[in-house]
């Protein structure tokens, strides 16, 4: 049987354990996994390097399905290459199965978890540009794309990045078989369109029938002679490919075959046939930055520093004791202080320009590599790539960002401006931590514990400046952790960052008139140091939380889940921003709020009834 002919052959098995899986199942999506088999089937045998007994062989190609629903396919590809058995391949779906629904890393050679269309590729960017300029190997990056979610902005995101870093290392597959969930999709079969977009940001465009061996062969040889640009192998395709009762019939996405022995029959019967997948053959080993050393920053007492510009301090000094630490920024790197990173640490550093999606996305696919990554943007900005973050959370990854100019605090831009939803979204990530440093030292600490966690970490930083709270050699900080500042019996306010201040003159305002305040900076908002908040609530007569935040979410209702549950019944009053912002002075907006040192003391008075 010569190469094209096993291939065909290969395609057709990839088919039939697609039904077979869906079928078992009772679910899944056999007729879009179908559409794609010839394009798997000659990437599999020839083109794909790749050691399916060492999944964590930094030389390894790596092959993202970003068009996760097609996961019946991604199975029987691990069948024919012998990472699973057929046992296993019809758990699919099955409670306790890790061959999920939709791929995640749970199966070792599944990089990162998919099915949010829109992901695979701008993640299969960040593979790429860790791959070239950080291992510096010579490895390729494969994601299969659906057509529909080409209209996905992430997309066009990463079709830019791409384009404009010259990555040569990434081939996307785009299985183009015009049905879409409810009907056809923007473009059908119109490769053209598709080819017009592809290579107005830079890539080299192949465009194929997607299931005519000898083109697909064609295509990939092509593929992988580099020429200094990504490629795409725009494939037109049918979906439901050699099931008459379905193939390129609407009204068949996500359900199984109506009669899955008949579809198999048709397609020639069930098939045992196995791929000797090639493994990388290069003798070569990840590239690895030197640690250069240096003192962490530090902040005299008493003087003025603003959280963000500690931190492009804090995450330049952690860069030159760990050559493992690379940054990120969507073009703000003058206002998140990254660009002091930059300076010390070009090879490291990423500008990811204004596309915030992308920018997690390349973080996520940094980390797949073993990278550790922080980025950086205005809080605001980050809800754009929330859904990233999500699916973060979903692919186990560990990945450091932070967002500055939080709150009404930042003063004369105006809300558009302002993140203020920013710890309620971080706070909902499954394992996240969520991190609001008070003052420059602090912020140091709580940078290098965040290079240490695992899991999405999130810093929440300010624009103004701050007055230094800690001594430099002071290291009592820790994750779920929090400081008493101020000892009282009376009333616990709690605040962070820029509240905290607020909080301490409020304390100043209530020791005049005898009110003996605790001030308690709760710096680690997820977690929460339950003991602190449960102890403060025991042992005053209220507690009054500040935060720089919607009431939703954030400060005060973690500390409300600290309480809850314990019995504790002292009464919590929770100091937000309840109102639509506007422009104005930072103190204008905070005293506007609500949450400014009259109104904490106000509020401490009144709980008191003094």
């Amino acid at each position: 049987m010569d190469d094209l002919s096993f291939r065909t052959d290969l395609a057709q098995q990839l088919r039939v354990d697609s039904v077979r899986a869906s079928d078992a199942a009772g679910s899944g999506h056999p007729t879009s996994s179908m559409s794609a088999a010839d394009l798997l089937a000659a990437l599999l045998d020839g083109h794909l390097r790749l050691d399916f007994g060492k999944p964590d062989d930094p030389r390894n190609d790596h092959l993202i399905f970003s068009k996760g629903h097609a996961s019946p396919l991604y199975y029987s590809v691990l069948k024919a290459a012998g990472a699973i058995d057929d046992e296993e391949l019809l758990t699919f779906r099955k409670f306790g199965s890790r061959l999920e629904g939709h791929p995640t890393p749970r199966v070792p050679w599944t990089d990162v978890a998919t099915g949010s269309l829109g992901q695979g590729l701008p993640i299969g960017v960040g593979v790429a540009l860790a791959a070239r300029d950080l291992d510096r190997l010579r490895n390729r990056v494969w994601v299969l794309c659906g057509d529909s979610e080409m209209t996905e902005g992430s997309v066009w995101e990463a079709l830019e990045h791409a384009g404009h870093a010259g990555l040569d290392n990434l081939v996307a597959l785009v299985d183009v078989n015009r049905l879409g969930q409810t009907g056809e999709t923007m473009h059908g079969w119109d490769l053209e369109v598709y080819s017009a977009r592809f290579h107005a940001a830079g890539w080299r465009t192949l465009l194929v029938d997607g299931h005519e061996p000898e083109q697909i062969e064609t295509a990939m040889q092509e593929a992988t002679t580099p020429d200094g640009r990504p490629v795409v192998i725009l494939a037109a395709t049918k979906k439901g490919k050699g099931v008459a009762a379905v193939e390129d019939e609407p009204g068949k996405h996500g359900k199984p075959l109506p009669d899955a022995a008949e579809a198999i029959e048709e397609l020639g019967g069930a098939r045992d046939l196995r791929v000797e997948v090639a493994k990388p053959t290069e003798d070569a080993v990840p590239h690895t930055f030197s640690a250069t050393g240096g003192a962490a920053p530090e902040f005299e007492l008493g003087s003025e520093v603003a959280t963000r510009k500690a931190y492009g301090q804090a995450l330049t000094a952690l860069g030159g004791r760990r050559g493992d630490v690379v940054a990120l920024d969507g073009e703000v790197s003058n206002s998140t202080f990254s660009e002091v990173f930059r300076e010390a640490h070009p090879e490291r550093y990423f500008e990811m320009y204004i596309a915030e999606q992308q920018m997690l996305a390349t973080a996520v696919g940094m980390q797949v590599r073993g990278w550790t990554p922080f980025a950086s943007t205005f809080a605001a900005f980050l809800s754009r790539a929330y859904d990233f973050v999500r699916m973060a959370a979903v692919s186990r990854a560990t990945l450091n960002l932070m967002g500055s100019h939080a709150g009404v605090a930042i003063g004369e831009d105006g809300p558009s401006q302002m993140g203020l939803e920013d710890l309620a979204e971080f706070r909902a990530v499954h394992g996240s931590t969520v991190l609001y440093p008070s003052d420059a030292n602090q912020t140091v600490r709580l940078v290098e514990l965040m290079a240490e966690q695992e899991g999405i970490s999130y810093l929440r930083t300010s624009r103004g400046a701050l007055p230094v709270l800690y001594a430099p050699d002071d290291a009592d900080f820790r994750i779920g952790g929090s400081r008493t500042l101020r000892e009282g019996d009376d009333i616990t306010l709690i605040g962070a960052g820029v509240t905290l201040h607020e909080a301490l003159r409020a304390a100043e305002q209530l020791s005049v008139a005898g009110i003996q305040a605790r001030v308690i900076d709760l710096y680690s908002i997820k977690p929460v140091d339950v003991d602190a908040v449960r102890g403060a609530a025991v042992e005053t007569q209220a507690i009054i939380t500040a935060e720089d935040h919607w009431p939703e979410g954030g400060l005060g209702e973690a500390v409300l889940s600290a309480l809850a549950g314990s019995g504790i019944a002292t009464p919590v009053r929770q100091l937000a921003v309840r109102e639509m912002p506007g422009s104005g002075s930072p103190a204008q907006l905070l005293h506007q709020a609500g949450i400014d040192a009259e109104a904490i003391a106000g509020a401490a008075r009144k709980v008191l009834g003094r």
